[in-house]
């Protein structure tokens, strides 16, 4: 049995595969590939793309899903997590998809069932499916000439899971890694090249990765209000020149701090493109991991 934590779960091979099969699911017609499998999601956090992206691939393959009210669920009754997954995996679903604040958490419940768990998003930590869906539209985009392409993760570095995964996933299909971020939201570490200001690397890029102000993620006020924030490292038509760019977000994105609005009508972004993306990506993954 295989489960998908993070992205290192998946081989290099086992990545092109999956991006061989996405490929074949980008025509979205539904299929029976997984029918008479049942798919439980349990998120913990709030989500409306990552969870509702599972939900449609899933459907799409046939499954039967099960959406789990966590509001309502017996963990509000003093119940362990632990328990609330053992007592669902008692019930013979084929697959759990879990959503959770605390770091390591999809990977601790893998104890608890006989069935794939799917991490789709824990803290700080990893978001696997999402690190795939971005570079899957890297790919597609540079018909998979990724090597020695750079790019450049702007923002909440430190904060970012979907940051996490992505300079961990990248490098393994020879994409240089940058981060770009004030030094309150800096990466603790050394392995990957720092900026402060995104014009410090603008010429050298192929590709910008805007990521969500998380400020909610902290415990201390960094700035006085988003527009400061802003000023720096919003990814604007200024910034963005008539350099051939290719722009990436994971949603959902504050318009005019992460990107301006002008950008998000730009050609070179590619965001609605990695929303259509995702739905394929994690139908592959389902299949991989349930079928």
């Amino acid at each position: 049995m295989q489960h998908l934590i993070r992205t290192s779960d998946f081989s290099k091979d086992e990545i092109l595969e999956l991006f061989s099969d996405a490929r074949d699911f980008l025509d979205f017609q539904s299929n029976e590939i997984l029918k008479g499998k049942i798919i439980v999601t349990l998120f913990f956090e709030n989500s409306t793309r990552t969870r509702s992206s599972f939900e449609i691939a899933a459907k799409r393959l046939g499954a039967e899903i099960v959406s789990l009210d966590v509001g309502t669920s017996s963990t509000n009754k003093g119940e362990t997590i632990f328990d609330t997954v053992a007592n669902i995996n008692a019930m013979k679903p084929d697959a759990i998809i879990v959503r959770h604040s605390d770091c390591g958490l999809p990977e601790s419940l893998t104890k608890f069932v006989d069935c794939p768990i799917v991490n789709a998003g824990d803290g700080k930590h990893s978001h696997p499916t999402q690190a795939l869906l971005d570079l899957f539209t890297i790919f597609e985009h540079f018909d998979g000439q990724t090597d020695g392409k750079k790019i450049a993760i702007v923002g909440d570095v430190r904060s970012s899971r979907v940051a996490g995964s992505n300079r961990r996933l990248l490098p393994r299909f020879g994409i240089d890694v940058n981060l770009v971020a004030p030094d309150c939201f800096k990466y603790d570490g050394d392995e990957y090249k720092q900026f402060n200001n995104i014009n410090d690397i603008i010429d050298d890029l192929d590709i910008i990765m805007s990521l969500r102000t998380q400020l909610e993620r902290h415990s201390e006020i960094y700035f006085e209000s988003l527009n400061d924030y802003a000023k720096d490292y919003c990814i604007t038509e200024e910034v963005m020149g008539d350099r051939n760019i290719l722009l990436l977000h994971p949603g959902p994105v504050n318009r005019n701090v992460d990107i301006s609005d002008e950008m998000l009508k730009d050609p070179r972004n590619k965001i609605l493109e990695q929303v259509t993306n995702g739905v394929a990506i994690r139908m592959a993954v389902l299949k991989k991991l349930v079928k």
